[in-house]
């Protein structure tokens, strides 16, 4: 039987759903070295807190996170909060020798993301940072085409993550639209994920010429209560300041001089969750729509005159990352089998005593991006970075 490791997680909304039902479906359709054990679950409000451990199978509960941290059979803290509450929850755990599984965006800034990966480092533990969609068969097949040369030599990156959950002017003002917590708008929530994705992919990049814009100053204020979800509820008709950008929008230069850009709104109509990127290369191109996860667009230049042209790649044979533990070809799989993929790489990373990427080291370079993305908007000037 494998060894144990026992979970606590910080919140229990959303990313704490996600996250949970990752922990339980690993092991049922991967080799682990480990079983992952879900030990504690912590948040602020017994009563719902109570009702999400029943459902998703915690066998506790606790509303003080100190306290979970400091018990000495946790092994793993899972970090499914806001980004303003990330810093001290994972500096705690780290300092407790408890490896981390943290969501996105790594912290409210880069001096915070800095100090969490050198005390992660100093204590050596293992540190994933959950941008997900890495680990998307389709994305690691761009990636494969890219490294194998099928593109060569690349041009052109264009990435737009568009979203309309706030287009409403009457939606309240939850969490994300301020500073105080959610450091940015777009930029910092969704640009986050556009540009781990170029790291990845493209490479380092050197300067960012950006510039935002609000399309609703002022919302109703919202019940905290309900603030987690995209649903939340009013408190009635006093309003407040919105205080983070409603879109951003970015034109970057690689460090291997490539070019790309970036979208990111919460008013593009229509558009739920819309991911896309597409890659330009002087043999060929890709084209990735996350509404269409299991699927790659190619082109090649190598085709015959006459039948050259953009094929789609259904990327669900075994022969696809991951996709050997899941069901026959042609069978797709969605956006929450990609927490899963996280949480094997990261067991097997702690058994290894390996590190896992995206990390905070990941986490901290995407932050300077987006803060020389912001600091472009704010003085209209292009940043080069360090």
């Amino acid at each position: 039987m494998a060894k144990q490791l026992n979970i606590g997680i910080v919140g229990y909304k959303f990313m704490g759903r996600a996250h949970s039902n990752a922990w339980k479906k690993a092991p049922l359709f991967f080799d682990v070295p480990s079983q992952p054990v879900l030990k504690v679950a912590c948040g602020r409000h017994q009563a719902s807190l109570q009702e999400f451990a029943q459902k998703w199978g915690w066998e506790e509960t606790e509303t003080d996170w100190k306290k979970m941290i400091a018990r000495p059979d946790i092994d793993i803290v899972d970090v499914a909060l806001p980004q303003n509450l990330h810093y001290e929850v994972a500096m705690a755990a780290a300092r407790a020798g408890k490896h981390i599984f943290c969501e996105k965006p790594l912290a409210m800034n880069s001096r915070q993301a800095e100090e969490m990966l050198r005390v992660c480092e100093e204590n050596h533990v293992t540190h994933y940072l959950n941008h997900n969609y890495r680990r998307l068969p389709a994305v690691l097949l761009a990636k494969k085409m890219i490294e194998t040369g099928k593109l060569g030599r690349l041009f052109h990156w264009r990435c737009a993550y568009q979203q309309d959950w706030i287009v409403d002017p009457n939606f309240p003002l939850t969490w994300q639209l301020r500073k105080e917590t959610a450091q940015a708008g777009p930029q910092w929530d969704l640009n986050s994920h556009a540009v781990d994705l170029a790291h990845f992919l493209i490479g380092d990049i050197d300067t960012v010429s950006a510039l935002t814009t609000n399309f609703v100053t002022e919302r109703p204020l919202a019940d905290e209560s309900t603030s987690g979800n995209l649903t939340a509820e009013t408190l009635g008709d006093q309003k407040g300041p919105v205080t983070v950008e409603d879109a951003a929008l970015m034109l970057v230069q690689f460090q291997n001089g490539a070019v790309g850009s970036f979208e990111a709104t919460r008013f593009a109509t229509g558009k739920k969750n819309g991911l896309t990127f597409e890659i330009y290369g002087s043999k060929g191109s890709v084209k990735f729509d996350l509404e269409r996860m299991n699927e790659l667009q190619y082109y090649s230049l190598n085709d015959e005159a006459g039948e050259q042209g953009f094929r789609t790649i259904q990327a669900t044979d075994p022969t696809h990352a991951y996709m050997q533990g899941w069901w026959p070809p042609g069978h797709i799989i969605g956006y929450e089998h990609t927490f899963v993929h996280a949480v094997v790489d990261f067991l097997w990373a702690i058994d290894g005593n390996k590190p896992i990427e995206p990390n905070f080291s990941d986490g901290l370079r995407i932050l300077t991006v987006l803060e020389a993305g912001l600091e472009s908007a704010a003085t209209g000037q292009r940043v080069k970075l360090n």
